[in-house]
């Protein structure tokens, strides 16, 4: 039996986590929950899995769920310092990290050092981290299981690989909901557009990012830490199905590749039970059913978020937290409509043009960094995240 904490139960990878759990109790338990402030949905959870605690960030939300859950004996703590005490829980075997953002950093540290292994979807956690946090599993003998349909189709093809050397990760991407789209016709774009992904159901904040291709320039720099390669061995291929959901190129021409449905529950589902895999909850891939797959090369004159992430990965240290960073603050702009969608990457020029490297940030200069760039993008479009 695994003994599961879900970090971001409410959202999208949290749901599908627990979805999971579900289907498999014999293998996994949930013990640990931890969220932001969505309390309706985490009382019923907490009610139908019955952890022994439950994190809210929201210190009026977890007084709130407290209330609720009076009757169980179910632990409810707050804040930070409450994520934290979730993510080191001594019952927990694997730590699912679902949320979203910067704030995963600190708790997946946490459980690093407390000897959990980590089902990783907080990509921020490598994007800005990857430095401190590779070395650290290492030296506590954590495994990092990826949860990313990309990552864990490049984890998957390297299983077994015995010593051959990788020519080339070939990480692939959909395109968006606006592939095909000339930076003049993005100008107008609403986030509801930009919200209709063709091929996943993901939460706001990664599907705005997957039509800038920005989530595809984070994945990049998670795949640089998670795989041990160069920027320049990681190319990026658009997949329009989303059916490939990534492959690798070893020396002698051999490519290996993952497909699948366009199912999270998939990847999540392995990396909780690897190495094995079990039945899933996801409907099966019918080829018959296929009428073709098809690749492009990305548009990056266009979609400029995906070349900035490679520029950002290059000059390193501080810089991938820097477009992390101000990607994460021009993206919730976005959504509440106090910018146009092409505003996005001059954010992201602007800030990066702005920074000081610095050569290997502590995660407090991590957070340092962050919080200067939300000062700037406050004073200067007035809006608060």
């Amino acid at each position: 039996m695994k003994r599961v904490a879900v970090l971001g139960s409410t959202g999208s990878i949290g749901v599908q986590s627990l979805d999971v759990i579900r289907l498999h109790p014999e293998l996994l338990t949930c013990v640990a929950l931890g969220l932001g402030r969505n309390i309706e949905l985490a009382e019923k959870q907490a009610r139908e899995f019955s952890p022994k605690l439950v994190a809210v960030y929201d210190e009026e939300a977890a007084n709130a769920l407290r209330v609720r859950l009076s009757d169980t004996r179910i632990r409810v703590v707050s804040g930070m310092e409450g994520l934290l005490q979730m993510a080191t829980l001594p019952e927990a075997d694997i730590v699912v990290t679902g949320i979203v953002g910067m704030i995963g950093i600190r708790p997946t540290v946490a459980a690093i050092e407390a000897g959990k292994d980590i089902a990783l979807a907080n990509k921020e956690t490598c994007v800005c981290a990857g430095h401190l946090i590779l070395p650290l599993a290492a030296e506590k003998g954590v495994q990092i299981l990826p949860v990313d349909s990309e990552h864990s189709a490049i984890f998957q093809a390297l299983q077994g690989r015995a010593g051959s050397k990788i020519r080339r990760i070939i990480l692939t991407a959909s395109g968006g909901p606006f592939r095909g789209k000339k930076l003049a016709e993005l100008q107008n774009v609403t986030a509801k557009e930009a919200l209709a992904h063709p091929t996943w159901s993901m939460g706001p904040k990664i599907t705005i990012d997957s039509a800038s291709l920005v989530n595809k320039g984070l994945e990049v720099m998670e795949a640089r830490w998670l795989f041990d390669v160069p920027p320049e061995k990681i190319e990026v291929l658009v997949q329009p199905q989303s059916l490939i959901h990534s492959a690798v190129e070893y020396e002698d021409g051999s490519i290996l590749a993952q497909l699948g449905p366009s199912d999270m529950r998939i990847p999540i589902q392995y990396a909780l039970t690897y190495p094995l895999h079990l039945p899933s909850p996801a409907t099966p891939l019918d080829f018959r059913a296929l009428s073709g797959l098809t690749f492009e090369q990305p548009d990056v004159e266009t979609f400029e978020g995906l070349p900035l992430a490679y520029e950002a990965l290059r000059i390193g240290g501080s810089m991938p937290t820097v477009f992390n960073a101000a990607n994460e603050w021009a993206n919730a702009v976005f959504r509440r409509g106090g910018i146009p969608f092409p505003a996005i990457y001059d954010i992201l020029k602007e800030e990066m043009g702005r920074h000081t490297r610095i050569a290997n940030p502590s995660v407090d200069e991590i957070f340092a960094v962050q919080e200067e760039i939300d000062a700037h993008c406050r004073e200067k479009y007035g809006f608060t995240l």
